[in-house]
């Protein structure tokens, strides 16, 4: 069996609105897969000038996808808006 190009998984957990709104990014980008899409949009952002930090104690669930499902680092940004 050949080894695999990426052997790392990483699983994460989308409520239904956010997997929409992956999906809809997909399609729009004509990515050939979701995890092409995901890497693609992982690279934007760990490449964009500004990013959120963590408050203490924030737990998983107070990050989304969709700007409504954010719930902290409103002033945490390090760059511009």
């Amino acid at each position: 069996m050949a080894e695999l190009e990426r052997p790392q998984r990483l699983q994460i957990m989308l409520t239904d609105e956010e997997l929409a709104a992956l999906e809809n990014w997909r399609f729009e980008k004509r990515m050939p897969s979701r995890s092409a899409a995901v890497r693609e949009l992982l690279r934007r952002g760990l490449s964009s000038d500004g990013f959120l930090t963590a408050d203490a104690g924030a737990k998983s669930q107070d990050f989304g996808v969709i700007a409504q499902d954010r719930k902290v680092g409103d002033g945490s940004r390090n760059s511009k808006p």
